[in-house]
């Protein structure tokens, strides 16, 4: 499983861990990454994502994941995220 923000693209970084006198060591920054279940309105379903709390407070910010998902160009979705996007799109077709 990566650490990784499906709606930010946050992952893990690294750098230094500096000391009062100045000691250098490597370390890991880990992003907040939490396993949740957004509800899509479109689809009428709950939707498992890894988010980061960033981008849940994205996904609040756009409107909610339906709204997000809408917005968001394919090329910037995380590829796990694009086929979601595309049964939304022919569901929205489907209603018009």
């Amino acid at each position: 499983m990566s650490r990784q923000c499906m709606i930010t693209g946050k992952k893990v970084m690294s750098g230094n861990h500096v000391s009062h006198a100045n000691n250098k060591v490597r370390r890991k920054f880990l992003p907040n990454v939490q396993d949740t279940s957004v509800f899509s309105e479109a689809l009428g379903r709950k939707v498992r994502i890894r988010a980061t709390a960033a981008g849940l407070r994205t996904l609040d910010h756009k409107g909610g994941l339906d709204k997000y998902l809408a917005s968001t160009a394919p090329t910037k979705l995380d590829p796990k995220l694009r086929p979601l996007k595309a049964e939304l799109e022919r569901k929205q077709a489907a209603v018009k």
